[in-house]
Formats: structure tokens, C-alpha cells, sequence
């Protein structure tokens, strides 16, 4: 019979049974001459040996080689390896159970607490699994460590997703409407391919023949273009795209509002204010919703969220910025907001998230420029 010991995150019981396929039981066990800690690198656990420490976890029974070839692959990417260790159960009693050691090397940094990481990291870990879990015989273990950043980002967007948008006037979807046979990552990079055969119901309520469909799979991002509604003026970005580079455009430099990927475990509004410090170097004032949108339903999952920033935006503050580790090169440009809609109606802009954004501006602009009781500046959170 082979048992496991679990000391860090997989003791979250729905992504334990995530990774496996599976319902299962634990009971509670700890490690003796161990305490649990937080790992140097990030948010996730590290076994570090303490005489006289007992490491809380959780003992599973009945282990089944399936698990195990579903636990290596899930574990074994980013270093750790089985070892037999003496863990004490619930009657005082030791038993030996098998625990996915840490590899060499990885420094601890502090405490480590689960229920902390369950709140922050709990839900977009079991989503995060489910991406991974697909991959087992499609990409090694290593494959899969290298783009988990990505698989977290993504794993985030589709917790915001199952918050639909109303469904009053379009159909309304149930569970059955959209089958799907089989799903296969063709591609995987800083984005991925995926394939699906599947069917979905008609309007007449008959169901459609068998499909196949690619999305190009990225995770949500935002966009925020900074607005000073007392010089009623606009910060823009500048920087070179693959994609009109791709599409044959000899002007692949756009204009464009700052945007980024929202990172797993911030939120749109979080994610804008660190990418208005990285692209712009400007601390935002206070965020206007603009809208969440699909900009290319047919063929991307990638939803983006658009905000106008008040911001205080003086003479001289534009310059060149970006994320040396990204390759990133970026201008800043500040202009007037008609100078603004001057360039979308010469196509110099032709950016739609940009686009959007200043139409949304032009509505709203008579209303943020008329000062509100108290404020004395554009910089309010």
C-alpha cells in the first residue's frame, strides 16, 4: 500500500483532487524534524529540516499508480522528488509515506501559511491545475514548469470569466449547449493554440454538426489612458507591435493607451496602476471604467478591461520607459484630447482599445472636466 504526505499546497484538498481526477480522502499526519516554510522564490512552500519541528500536513492511503504518474507530472517539473519519510498520524503512531521533497538549494524566506495561500492563490491554483492536468502526455513536466506563470494568468482570467457579462437580450447559455469532444494544445509559448472538436445548439434548438475550432489563448489585460481634465490632455504610448509587423504594415509603431497583462493574484485596477509605473512612470489618480470586452471573439479568449486614469499630467513628464527584462521600449507622447480624435480620424491611431477608450472620453469628457466639491488636484485614489 503507498501513502503520501502532503506539507504545502496540494493539503488544499480541491486542488489535490484536481491534479488526481479524483475525490479522495486525507486524515491529518505531521513530519517530524521538519517545519514548513516560505520559499525564497515566491509564494509557495519549502521543507526545511528542524530538529524538534513537526511539519503539519495532510496522509493519504491507498495511493494508486495512476496518482502517483499524475503527481509526478504535476510536481516533477519544478524539482521535487519522492523520498520515504517516518510521519506521525492522529494516534501518536509513525508510519513511513512517501513526500515530494523540495529540490537542492531552495532557500526559505519566513513562515508559510496555507490558510493565507488558500485565500490569495487557492482558487487560481485549482484552476491553474485543470490547464496543466490537460497537458499530461501532450508536454513533459519541465515544459509545463517553464510556462506556469503564464497557465497562472490564464487560470486567473477564467475565475473573472465565470462572472458572465447579462445575458437579457442574447441567448442564454446552459450547461449543455456547448460539447466538447476533444481539446488539444497544438502551441504553447507566451501564448497558446488550442483546438477544439466540439458542438453546440441551434437557435431551433437542434444541435450543430461536429466543429472544429482554434482559439489563440491569452490571458485577460487592461488598458488605462491617463486623462488631465483640467489641461485636457492625454498620455499616450508609443511602441513597435509584432502584429502589424506580422500583417505586412510598414508602420508596425503604434499609438496606443498603456496596457498589460493582468498578473494572477492582482486585480485590473492593481494591474493598471503597475503598468502606467512601468510603461509611463506616472502613479495614476482616480480610475474610470470604461468597459470589458472581447476585441476578437472569433479566434481569441482575450478579454480586456479599459479604464481612463485622472492624472495629473504636467509639462515634460513624457519619456522613454519599459521593462528592461521585456525588451520593452516604449515613448510616452502627450497631447491634447482633439488632437487626440484628430489622429483616429486621420487612421493614425487605429489601436481599437485606444480607440474605444477616446470615443468613451469624448461622452464623458464635459462631465470629468467640471471640478467636484473638495477636489483640489487630479491625483485622488
Amino acid at each position: 500500500m503507498t501513502v503520501l504526505f502532503f506539507y504545502g499546497t496540494l493539503r488544499h484538498l480541491p486542488l489535490l483532487q484536481q491534479v488526481l481526477g479524483r475525490e479522495v480522502a486525507v486524515e491529518p499526519a505531521a513530519l517530524p524534524g521538519h517545519t514548513v516554510a516560505r520559499a525564497e522564490a515566491g509564494d509557495w512552500p519549502t521543507l526545511v529540516p528542524l530538529a524538534g519541528a513537526l511539519a503539519s500536513g495532510s496522509l493519504m492511503r491507498d495511493v494508486t499508480d495512476s496518482d502517483l504518474e499524475r503527481l509526478d507530472f504535476y510536481e516533477g517539473g519544478f524539482g521535487y522528488r519522492l523520498a520515504a519519510q517516518s510521519v506521525r498520524v492522529s494516534d501518536g503512531t509513525t508510519l513511513t509515506a512517501l513526500v515530494y521533497m523540495p529540490p537542492e538549494g531552495q532557500g526559505s524566506a519566513g513562515d508559510w501559511s496555507l490558510d493565507d495561500w488558500r485565500l490569495n492563490w487557492g482558487d487560481v491554483a485549482v484552476a491553474t491545475a485543470a490547464d496543466v492536468m490537460m497537458l499530461m502526455g501532450q508536454r513533459s513536466g519541465a515544459e509545463v514548469a517553464r510556462r506556469y506563470g503564464l497557465m497562472q494568468v490564464r487560470g486567473a482570467s477564467r475565475l473573472r470569466a465565470a462572472t458572465a457579462a447579462p445575458a437579457t437580450r442574447r441567448h442564454h447559455a446552459g450547461d449543455s449547449d456547448v460539447q466538447v469532444l476533444r481539446h488539444r494544445q497544438s502551441y504553447a509559448n507566451f501564448f497558446a493554440l488550442e483546438e477544439y472538436d466540439l458542438t453546440y445548439r441551434r437557435f431551433d434548438g437542434s444541435r450543430s454538426p461536429v466543429i472544429n475550432r482554434a482559439v489563440f489563448v491569452s490571458g485577460d489585460a487592461v488598458t488605462v489612458l491617463p486623462y488631465d481634465p483640467a489641461r485636457d490632455r492625454v498620455l499616450l504610448i508609443e511602441q513597435f507591435r509584432a502584429g502589424p509587423m506580422g500583417r505586412g504594415d510598414p508602420q508596425p509603431w503604434l499609438l496606443e493607451a498603456i496596457a498589460g497583462r493582468i498578473d494572477a493574484g492582482e486585480t485590473p485596477e492593481q494591474a493598471a496602476r503597475r503598468e502606467a509605473v512601468e510603461e509611463a512612470g506616472l502613479n495614476l489618480g482616480a480610475l474610470e471604467f470604461v468597459a470589458g470586452y472581447y476585441p476578437s471573439p472569433g479566434a481569441k479568449s482575450e478579454y480586456i478591461y479599459s479604464y481612463v486614469a485622472l492624472t495629473d499630467l504636467p509639462d515634460g513628464i513624457e519619456g522613454v520607459f519599459g521593462v528592461e527584462g521585456e525588451a520593452e521600449d516604449i515613448r510616452g507622447h502627450l497631447i491634447e484630447f482633439e488632437a487626440l480624435m484628430s489622429l483616429i480620424a486621420s487612421g493614425e491611431v487605429n489601436n481599437a482599445p485606444l480607440m474605444l477608450t477616446a470615443l468613451w472620453l469624448q461622452r464623458e469628457r464635459a462631465r470629468l472636466r467640471t471640478p467636484r466639491h473638495g477636489d483640489s488636484d487630479n491625483t485622488s485614489v
